[in-house]
């Protein structure tokens, strides 16, 4: 069993930074593609970035390029989701997910993600 926690959400001004960790245990962390996904309020779940279990490869949706940055430490079992520039659109609960299927690319689906994390509060405000 694959137990995640996310932590550093919070409350922040538009063009502010936040850093998002989750810290995983239970399972095999350097053999999982991992991913971020948030959900707005009234919105569906959706994927924010995502990383590959080497750390070779990374991918984010379209509205976040180029401001957040996913990255990982096998060594201490650990995914980071570094965001700048944040917009009020950003205001969401985000979750950390572990896709524990091993592989080159990275999914965008939530049902290809077999653990998550109970989720943090990011909020932008004006």
């Amino acid at each position: 069993q694959v137990q995640l926690v996310e932590s550093g959400g919070g409350l922040v001004q538009a063009g502010g930074s936040l850093r998002l960790s989750c810290a995983a245990s239970g399972g095999t962390f350097n053999a999982y593609n991992m991913g971020w996904f948030r959900q707005a309020p009234g919105k569906e779940r959706e994927f924010v970035a995502g990383i590959t279990w080497t750390g070779s490869t990374t991918d984010y949706t379209d509205s976040v390029k180029g401001r957040f940055t996913i990255s990982r430490d096998n060594a201490k079992n650990t995914v980071t989701l570094q965001m700048n520039s944040l917009k009020l659109e950003d205001t969401a609960i985000y979750y950390c997910a572990a896709d524990t299927r091993r592989g080159w690319f990275i999914k965008v689906g939530q049902t290809a993600y077999d653990y998550w994390g109970q989720g943090t509060q990011v909020t932008v405000s004006s």
